[in-house]
């Protein structure tokens, strides 16, 4: 699922039909360059974001799909060239498509991490960009804030909800970061890594953070009850998820358990989920 965003990496292209493009009204200066890598997991395809204008400034490259770098290309060489290309954080159908669009419009590469010119913290600058972190589904997750919009990735998606993955501090770095997100006055509109625009942005964090809480306040009536394998405790909080997804589940499971382990709350006994090969 992750890849780094160093230079030189292609795919064969086995995409489906390109969507279509999406421009954002009025003073956004917006365009949304839709991968054609629909799934599970990345629902109707990678958001690809290009941002302004002579020059333009792109989020997430996508995948190493040739026909979406094509698109994208085009929508760079018409917006007045690239300046600048930042990633959100680096998962594969994210990051891998850098390589080549970086090869043939040379320009500065940001992210969380990697062999980057500008490496991103918390209110780092970059083209029109301020950086948020916001750590919890990658340790280098960050997301963009520009032109009145926020570029969320992979931490907000626009239907749905995200898996956090279970590395140390994870869950609380996930609802510290949205609730830093809830607090900023300087956008209206979220523009997430995968699905549609949400217009109602500060009502959209209200009710992610309120999610995770729920799944929290669930969790714990379950362990209260008894609940201590893997199975039960799925059974109990992600009883409406499908069984192909539940290995998702069982990352943000391991996630919440670390947190409330953190936080002295766990009772003896429960079964932790273990991903011994998993680069979180």
């Amino acid at each position: 699922m992750r890849a780094s965003p160093q230079r030189g990496a292609d795919a064969q292209d086995g995409s489906t039909e390109a969507p279509p493009e999406l421009e954002l009204p009025g003073r956004y200066e917006v365009l949304c360059v839709r991968a054609p890598n629909p799934g599970p997991m990345t629902l109707s395809g990678t958001n690809t974001w290009v941002v302004g204008r002579s020059p333009a400034w792109v989020i997430d490259p996508g995948p190493a799909l040739s026909r979406h770098t094509e698109r994208l290309l085009a929508a760079i060489d018409a917006r007045g060239g690239l300046g600048g290309v930042v990633l959100t954080h680096d998962h594969h159908d994210h990051c891998a498509g850098a390589a080549t669009l970086l090869e043939q419009r040379p320009a500065p590469l940001a992210a969380g991490r990697g062999a980057v010119e500008v490496t991103l913290a918390d209110g780092v600058r970059f083209g029109p960009f301020q950086a948020a972190s916001t750590p919890g589904h990658a340790p280098d997750h960050f997301a963009l804030v520009a032109n009145g919009a926020c570029f969320t990735g992979d931490s907000v998606l626009g239907e749905g909800s995200v898996f956090i993955s279970p590395y140390p501090g994870a869950m609380a770095g996930y609802l510290q970061g949205l609730e830093r997100l809830r607090s900023r006055e300087d956008f209206d509109v979220l523009c997430p890594g995968h699905g549609g625009c949400v217009w109602e942005a500060h009502a959209k964090l209200d009710e992610y953070i309120a999610h995770r809480v729920d799944r929290e306040n669930r969790l714990l009536a379950a362990l209260g009850e008894g609940r201590r394998t893997i199975a039960e405790l799925l059974d109990a909080v992600w009883s409406e998820v499908p069984e192909q997804m539940r290995p998702l589940a069982t990352v943000t499971l391991a996630a919440h358990l670390d947190k409330l382990d953190d936080e002295g709350v766990l009772p003896a006994g429960v079964e932790r989920p273990s991903f011994e090969d998993a680069p979180w």
